[in-house]
């Protein structure tokens, strides 16, 4: 019986052309989004020059309206934004950009500093003691929350956090007030118990056992908190704060923000820090402790200098999603146009205006020009932590090949 399938040379050049069509279609899907990233940019300069140049019967505007403060009112200076007010004929427009700018990084703050220190201090537990059966169940858990869409995060800080917050301030000082000491002091009474206990509860697993005992802490901390604030605070810790400090307090505020932002931005940043501890090889650390080093000074000393630029590269990622999300502060910040150091004051941010006045600003006018000035300044930003991320993730690459451990 003849045989019927093509010679072998004829399957080479099959498999070969299939192979320079796969090459092709992955280059031209990549020189795509790069050309669309560009594009972006280019668009949204164009678009905003005529707020600068005069083209005809476009209205410009300087740049001390946007960045210098102003007279505002009874020869009061200040930043306003406030681009549909009806003006004078000598007077200057309130679109300063300040305020928005100052909501944007008051929100990426927060939301870090919430963020990053729960983050990296998972991450180095899951790549340094945690044990590999709990981190192989408790990693993919983690990063999966990544995928929680922002809006629903907001309903729920919104809706649901604030107002609970605002019923309970005493409840959350306590917990703030109780959390860490209780923490430290669940790592004293395990250092203290007999070699068999300590078999029995090993930190590898501590991400298990510690849950009853934050149960217990924050249970504690909500059982003194009617003490702790007739005590401290004269039994009302509201009017203590609005008249012994002056603070003006915000059903919706700058904490709730950073809060649920710090819960959105945290998976990203532990997934990639975690990724640079695991990375680091383990002959560095295991040379350390042969050495005499205790797991404390092997992890500070050695896996964190050398995992560095990874972790730096995560938090640079994460501050490129805090300062551009939008639902998150659109829901739980109050958009007040403010800039106050009170964390307890609302906020907006660039993206959360863009998001509420674009619908209402006429294409081609001048409220339209300045959000799309604004959307600039987020792309700008974005596009400049990224870039920063990526070269300080290509010098970790490198620094693991020089030290033997691989690509």
């Amino acid at each position: 019986m003849p045989d019927s399938s093509p010679p072998l040379s004829v399957r080479r050049r099959l498999r070969q052309g299939r192979d320079r069509l796969a090459t092709v279609l992955v280059t031209a899907g990549g020189i795509g989004v790069i050309v669309a990233l560009l594009a972006i940019g280019v668009f949204l300069a164009v678009e905003v020059v005529p707020l600068f140049w005069s083209s005809g019967a476009t209205q410009t505007i300087s740049q001390e309206a946007l960045w210098l403060p102003l007279e505002v009112a009874d020869d009061a200076v200040g930043y306003r934004w406030d681009p549909t007010a009806s003006l004078a004929a000598d007077e200057v427009a309130r679109v300063s950009l300040v305020p928005l700018a100052w909501g944007t990084l008051e929100a990426a703050a927060w939301a870090l500093l919430i963020a990053v220190p729960l983050a990296l201090g998972a991450a180095a537990h899951s790549a340094l003691f945690m044990s590999p059966r709990l981190r192989s169940h408790l990693k993919p858990t983690l990063e999966l929350m990544e995928a929680l869409p922002g809006v629903v995060i907001g309903f729920v800080a919104g809706l649901v956090l604030a107002p609970w917050v605002e019923r309970h301030l005493a409840d959350v000082l306590a917990m703030l007030v109780l959390l860490v000491p209780g923490l430290l002091l669940a790592g004293g009474l395990w250092s203290c118990l007999s070699p068999r206990l300590q078999q029995a509860m090993p930190l590898g697993w501590a991400g298990l056992w510690l849950l009853p005992w934050l149960l217990l802490v924050l249970a504690t901390a909500q059982a003194i908190s009617p003490w702790l604030e007739a005590w401290a605070f004269g039994g009302d810790l509201r009017h203590w704060l609005e008249v012994r400090l002056g603070l003006d307090i915000a059903v919706r505020n700058a904490m709730i923000v950073g809060m649920a932002m710090g819960f959105a931005v945290m998976p990203s940043v532990y997934a990639l820090a975690e990724d640079a501890l695991s990375g680091v090889p383990r002959s560095l650390a295991e040379g350390a402790q042969a050495l005499g080093a205790t797991r404390w000074q092997t992890l500070w000393r050695v896996v964190l200098p050398a995992a560095s630029p990874g972790i730096f590269s995560a938090v640079m990622i994460g501050a490129g999603r805090a300062v551009g999300e939008t639902m998150i502060v659109l829901m739980a910040s109050g958009n007040a146009a403010l800039m106050t150091w009170n964390p307890l004051d609302g906020l907006r941010s660039l993206a959360a205006t863009i998001a509420i006045e674009l619908p209402e600003a006429g294409p081609g006018g001048m409220h339209y020009r300045l959000l799309l000035l604004a959307a600039l300044l987020l792309f700008v930003f974005t596009f400049l932590v990224n870039t920063l991320a990526e070269l300080v993730r290509t010098r970790l690459r490198r620094r693991y090949r020089r030290l033997g451990g691989g690509a």
